[in-house]
């Protein structure tokens, strides 16, 4: 087994079809099958199904493994070459879009200050996609939002926001100060998608009032749910950071008090952990949490920032 033999199936696996995976790889097909079929015997099981085309069941497992020992290489090289107070080497990071819109633009901008070395490679994606990605190790880390049920990464809150109701201005819960779950029960709103989960950490908290939430549409996509509404389409519940501060136009954000607090957390592959570069990532975004979360409407910081209470 060598690493020409892992690189091949691992392209199968990314680009579909040997004839696409010789293109990603700059070679003939004849090459990449070649490496494959040795890879097969060497293992004494088979890695690709030719009549259907994809992976098997063994197939996918050791890509798992080969991106493991991709990383793994990398991340060795980019340590040797942080020794001392430099930090080099590639970063994968994932990231939602809402949280993406005020801490991506700060967090580029200090690594490059700050470690101009490291590399960063930006993902954005929903919570499940991410959290999928770091298990398998196509990205090192991601920035998403809990809950999570997954028991093979290591979680850190870094920030809480308010959910809040979303409305058109000509909307009936525009001019209020606050509105409550039982009010909204008797609107159809712009929901996430059924068995997301946004969409229940929402009904629970609804059920906790003896309510249920109508929807208009369900949507799996919080920023498209806040266009939906700033383009008149109906109201919607989003969190604090789906409405940037520097926004205007007409539409109106009403606090629902007995919303929980949505939480966003970093995550990353508990074994191995990732390199230097990531972890001064990491590093830097505690810091920007810290300095510019407070600014952000909606958003709280520090030890209070996660009542246990309202979670």
């Amino acid at each position: 087994m060598d690493v020409r033999q892992l690189n091949a199936l691992v392209a199968i696996a990314d680009h579909g079809t040997f004839s696409a995976a010789a293109r990603a790889l700059y070679t003939v097909q004849s090459n990449v099958s070649g490496h494959v079929a040795r890879l097969e015997r060497e293992l004494g099981v088979t890695l690709v199904d030719r009549q259907r085309g994809g992976l098997t069941d063994d197939g996918l497992v050791v890509v798992e493994r080969a991106r493991r020992i991709f990383h793994d290489l990398d991340d060795i090289s980019a340590e040797m070459a942080s020794r001392g107070d430099a930090v080099h080497g590639d970063t994968r990071v994932g990231i939602i879009g809402t949280t993406a819109r005020w801490l991506l633009p700060r967090m580029l901008q200090r690594l490059r200050l700050e470690h101009p070395g490291v590399h960063p490679v930006i993902h954005e994606g929903n919570t499940t996609t991410l959290v999928a990605r770091v298990q398998t190790s196509h990205i090192d880390a991601a920035i998403v939002h809990l809950p999570l049920d997954e028991t093979d990464v290591t979680i850190e809150p870094l920030f809480a926001e308010d959910l809040i109701l979303l409305t058109p201005s000509s909307h009936p819960a525009a001019g209020k100060t606050s509105i409550s779950l039982a009010e909204l029960a008797g609107d159809r709103l712009i929901l996430p998608a059924a068995g997301t989960a946004f969409r229940r950490v929402l009904d629970r908290a609804a059920a906790s009032v003896g309510v249920e939430l109508q929807p208009k549409a369900e949507i799996d996509g919080v920023r498209l749910m806040a266009s939906l509404a700033f383009e008149g389409y109906g109201a919607t519940i989003v969190p604090a950071t789906a409405v940037p501060r520097w926004l205007e136009g007409n539409f109106a954000r009403v606090p629902v008090p007995e919303l929980p607090r949505r939480v966003v957390a970093w995550v990353q592959r508990k074994r191995p952990l990732p390199g230097s570069a990531t972890r001064a990532t990491l590093s830097v975004l505690r810091d920007l949490v810290a300095e510019f979360g407070d600014d952000q409407p909606g958003v709280h910081v520090g030890v209070d920032a996660f009542p246990l209470a309202r979670g």
